[in-house]
């Protein structure tokens, strides 16, 4: 019987961010990894959405291969406070790591881990629809990218759409449509029976950021 190989700490990182691949295939004595589907469930979206700045920062790693933390700051005119927080949330999440043997203890640089590189190339994507859009990153609220991928083709009662979303609470659904609908990416509209249900579904608009966060 051949020996496997020791795994790798990037498969190790790949295991355990299962929750993200759709699958991990390991082969032979050499244990080679593939990564063959980026899955963005609504928990991983809601996960990019819990930290405003996560999807931009993101992004930029995976557009330049890493960057230095006052690069970073003075990118998008954080504070240092609200980007050492932004940097701890995604390092909790497996997504970056500070640069192994690069930067200065106090300018530190940061890179995507092997997650994290998956995660990036979506952020871009992501990001360049919210650009598009005319979105500010402050416009992404924790649900708005689940609600843009959980809206399908056809017209959604809010029940059925709060239950694929679960755990979304009425509340947090009803304010994130309300905010969707004045960005003009979700519109509503009464179902023709009595008494009369509203529906949602997306505009042009929402159906272009809902293809950024599709499979």
């Amino acid at each position: 019987m051949p020996e496997l190989g020791w795994v790798s700490v990037s498969v190790e990182l790949a295991i355990s961010s299962s929750r993200i691949y759709g699958s991990v295939c390991i082969v032979d004595c050499k244990t080679v990894k593939r990564v063959n589907e980026l899955n963005l469930t609504a928990d991983v979206l809601r996960a990019l959405c819990s930290s405003r700045w996560a999807i931009p920062v993101l992004a930029l790693l995976s557009r330049e291969s890493g960057s230095r933390f006052a690069v970073i700051e003075r990118r998008f005119g954080l504070s240092r406070h609200s980007l050492t927080r932004t940097l701890a949330h995604l390092r909790e999440q497996g997504w970056v790591m500070p640069n192994p043997g690069h930067g200065h203890p106090l300018r530190p640089e940061y890179v995507l881990t092997h997650a994290g590189t998956v995660i990036g190339a979506a952020c871009v994507r992501i990001d360049d629809a919210r650009t598009r859009l005319g979105l500010e990153a402050p416009d992404l609220s924790r649900w708005t990218l689940p609600v843009a991928g959980g809206l399908g083709d056809d017209w959604t009662r809010f029940g059925c759409l709060q239950a694929r979303l679960n755990p979304v609470t009425p509340r947090a659904l009803s304010l994130t449509l309300q905010a969707m609908i004045g960005q003009d990416l979700v519109q509503r509209r009464l179902e023709d029976r009595f008494p009369p249900v509203p529906l949602y579904g997306l505009t042009g608009r929402g159906e272009e950021l809902a293809a950024a966060v599709a499979v």
